[in-house]
């Protein structure tokens, strides 16, 4: 799996289907990438922890600057703290980005779901 297209993103809204998502994820040898909603807006998370794995240092930047490219505003960011400029956290093992919209969520899943999936991209 290259990448999931925004459609085939899985949604959740209670703990409990969260945890499911990442028991089913778990069991297939397979990142998670998801949607929630949040308090202002959706929330799009992915996490490699069950798979002993995390982002490479390079892997991570590429994200970090590919996310960023996708926003539609320009922030300027200490260098060191990446969250305003991507709208979110992302982290070698773990992140949690924002988008208003669902649609918009399911297509930034969809971009994180490309850097997650790669293999190459694990250390």
């Amino acid at each position: 799996m290259d990448q999931l297209a925004p459609s085939n993103v899985p949604t959740y809204e209670t703990k409990a289907e969260g945890r499911s998502l990442w028991d089913r994820c778990a069991d297939r040898g397979l990142p998670v990438v998801a949607v929630r909603e949040g308090e202002r807006g959706y929330v799009v998370r992915y996490d490699l922890q069950h798979l002993d794995g995390q982002l490479s240092e390079r892997a991570l930047r590429r994200l970090r600057e590919h996310v960023r490219s996708l926003r539609s505003y320009s922030v300027r960011v200490d260098p060191d703290s990446q969250t305003a400029g991507v709208g979110g956290e992302t982290g070698h093992v773990a992140g949690e980005l924002h988008a208003e919209t669902e649609d918009d969520a399911r297509r930034l899943a969809s971009h994180v779901s490309a850097f997650v999936f790669d293999d190459d991209n694990l250390v």
